[in-house]
């Protein structure tokens, strides 16, 4: 195994690749009652265009693939269903469907070795029938279009619908009635065989046991699956520029809901510490202390501290801020101006310091939860990066560099307005 240490935090991290191809991630701490077990796979919504790494054929399936996926992981050939018998065992478990990957988790005080077989054998044991697979279209059904009357779904997918043309970030994870209806067993068994191939997949666990305990686990509860080569995934060609500056919807909502968008450029060079001073900068123009939030909070403008988020992956890259207010177009103009400020005169030190602390004390307490440990662990590593590295870069950030990222990410023609308005 290999072993990464953080002197900082005093943490260690064991990584270890299987012969199957499966990366196991062990995070030991000592002295906590609760574990977490994540298991991870690249594939999400984004991943509708491949080619299939046994047959070699260029394969293209209908939205709401992966997500259709994760609902039908849990039912088990002998009428079970594996998240009744996790919530049986005492044990809170879930899963989720991402843009770039699907995960299945649980958390646990006691019967931990009985939760983590279960989620070897429910995640490596799929079983979808022609019945079962028509049932689940109904629920799924349901739910786009329980997604498709919530304001705040709705007022970020048209943000990205306004940020991209192309890229299949703009689609819904779980796609639409149209595209669900073109799923069937045949398709979900080429999805899951082609990604739910261990050396396509991440499992993270954290809590206080010893290493050598989870690999044997592992090792004597996995049934024997080949290693497939990489697989090599398809994407459009995403223009640079927006696709549209604006877009509005009216729904049953009592105040407005709004999300500005920007556009970013895809790199892959030194994207830990362009992702620290991007998370900085959304705090220093927006974050509940700054001048600007404090002016728009005074005038009624803003009701709360709005949402601040980077995302990125290997085919998109954007920012958003998230908030309610009575004149979403007014607070849009406004944090233009308050960019356009910024550029002009440069960040105060004194505030860029302040922000970059609390982003830095964010960072340092996440490691207090074993359960936030092992998802962005198992999160980081989705994108080759230890988690442990943004503590390693965190010295390395200047106003300098701030100042530079703030011109060159922060740019009006790459700014979008998504709103929501009452009926």
């Amino acid at each position: 195994m290999r072993i990464i240490e953080n002197n900082i935090i005093k943490e260690k991290l064991y990584l270890e690749e299987l012969e199957n191809g499966l990366k196991v991630m062990i995070i030991p701490k000592k002295g906590t009652n609760k574990k977490m077990a994540i298991i991870g796979t690249k594939f999400g919504s984004i991943d509708n265009h491949f080619i299939n790494p046994k047959t070699k054929e260029e394969v293209i399936i209908p939205d709401g693939v992966a997500h259709f996926l994760e609902h039908k992981m849990f039912e088990q050939s002998d009428g079970t269903n594996s998240l009744d018998t996790l919530t049986a065992m005492g044990v809170e478990a879930n899963a989720y469907t991402t843009n770039d990957h699907t995960a299945y988790y649980f958390e646990a005080v006691d019967n931990f070795e009985p939760a983590f077989k279960e989620l070897l054998n429910y995640v490596f044991n799929p079983y979808y029938t022609d019945q079962n697979v028509e049932k689940e279209k109904g629920i799924i059904d349901q739910e786009i279009g329980m997604y498709d009357d919530d304001a705040i779904s709705k007022v970020f997918y048209n943000a990205l619908e306004c940020m991209y043309e192309k890229c299949p970030v703009r689609i819904d994870v779980a796609g639409t009635v149209e595209s669900v209806d073109k799923i069937n067993k045949d398709i979900l068994y080429n999805c899951y065989n082609t990604f739910y191939n261990p050396s396509n997949m991440i499992l993270s666990v954290c809590g206080d046991f010893e290493p050598d305990y989870i690999i044997n686990l592992i090792k004597t509860n996995m049934k024997k699956i080949e290693k497939l080569d990489k697989i090599e995934r398809i994407y459009p060609e995403e223009p640079e520029k927006i696709y549209n500056a604006y877009k509005e919807e009216k729904m049953d909502v009592s105040i407005p809901t709004f999300v500005i968008g920007i556009k970013d450029k895809v790199e892959k060079e030194n994207i830990i510490k362009k992702e620290l001073i991007l998370n900085i900068l959304l705090n220093y123009i927006l974050d509940e202390n700054s001048k600007l939030y404090k002016e728009l909070y005074d005038e009624g403008l803003l009701i709360s501290e709005p949402d601040l988020e980077y995302e990125y992956s290997d085919i998109y890259s954007h920012m958003m801020i998230f908030s309610y207010s009575k004149d979403p177009k007014k607070v849009f103009e406004k944090v233009k101006e308050e960019i356009r400020l910024l550029k002009d005169n440069g960040l105060e030190e004194k505030v860029f310091n302040r922000v970059k602390n609390k982003i830095y004390g964010r960072l340092i307490t996440s490691y207090n939860s074993p359960a936030q440990v092992g998802r962005i662990f198992m999160r980081d590593y989705m994108n080759n990066i230890i988690s442990f590295d943004y503590l390693n870069e965190w010295n390395n950030i200047n106003i300098e560099d701030a100042n530079k990222e703030l011109k060159d990410r922060f740019i009006e023609d790459k700014m979008i307005l998504s709103i929501v308005n009452p009926k």
